[in-house]
């Protein structure tokens, strides 16, 4: 069996030996490891995996043990993730996951999409993926997220994931999902807001779009930053050739963004991520 712990605590001298050596007490191998302290602020971080048999809670409280109280420690078997993916019209974020879901790349189960509007059902559809059509018009937002949570909780995913879903989440939704929500948007903002930011960054004469894959919390497109990535643009690229090749990047730094989550090597530490 395949286990991954992880660790984040006040930096002490000689926390690796101690926690190596009891995994080695239970007779586990470990099979990868990184660390990193944060010396600014003394705070030490670990990810392990380990191969064995053994104990989950037991294993995790002798280790609990050696640690500082403000320690936070987690053992779990490695596995695939259960996801639920918000979707309105465009489809190239969508349609990346799927087609990674569909060869097995996304370390994921794609439980569901759910959508407020019908364009993107038939797509999905023929992968065989149930899609939930959820519709926003002349409905309070508490009103349409309620009938979200309820589709939402009957698939109970460990994450949601918005592939370009162009509604903002009330801090009401996003509170039963703490560091659990997954959002990408272009990196134009604050500089680029509201309708149109290509069109808006091509009146500017940007010379580099990007991307910005985040955690979603009660602060707008503020929450921690899990990805990000740019590509060069100029002259001779119109507002139509940016948003082609923002689509492109927003797919990429999101895909990225969901490997590291997915395979469980993200850190949240207030508002900031520490990657192992």
């Amino acid at each position: 069996m395949q286990y991954i712990l992880k660790i984040d605590c006040p930096d002490q001298k000689g926390l690796v030996h101690k926690i190596s050596g009891i995994l080695f007490s239970h007779g586990l191998n470990m099979t990868e490891n990184e660390e990193f302290v944060d010396k600014e602020n003394r705070h030490f971080f670990m990810r392990s995996e380990v191969e064995g048999e053994l104990d989950k809670e037991k294993v995790r409280k002798e280790i609990l043990k050696i640690l500082p109280p403000e320690a936070n420690a987690e053992l779990f078997v490695k596995h695939k993730k259960e996801i639920v993916i918000f979707a309105t019209k465009e489809y190239h974020c969508l349609g990346d996951l799927l087609v990674r879901h569909h060869f097995g790349e996304l370390n994921a189960n794609v439980k569901a999409v759910i959508s407020n509007h019908e364009t993107l059902r038939e797509f999905v559809e023929k992968l065989d993926i149930p899609f939930h059509f959820i519709p926003a018009k002349e409905k309070e937002r508490h009103q349409h997220e309620n009938e979200v949570l309820k589709i939402v909780k009957k698939y109970q995913p460990e994450y949601l994931v918005l592939a370009k879903y162009m509604r903002i989440l009330t801090p009401e939704f996003t509170s039963n999902f703490p560091n659990r929500i997954i959002n990408i948007h272009h990196s134009f903002l604050p500089a680029f807001i509201g309708a149109k930011p290509y069109a808006q960054a091509y009146a500017r004469g940007v010379k580099m779009i990007g991307a910005t894959a985040h955690f979603v919390n009660e602060d707008l497109d503020e929450g921690p930053i899990i990805n990000q990535d740019v590509v060069q643009t100029n002259h001779a690229m119109d507002a139509i050739t940016m948003a082609r090749a923002g689509r492109d990047v927003e797919k990429i730094v999101l895909s990225n963004a969901l490997k590291m989550v997915f395979s469980d090597r993200v850190f949240v530490i207030k508002n900031k991520t520490v990657i192992l």
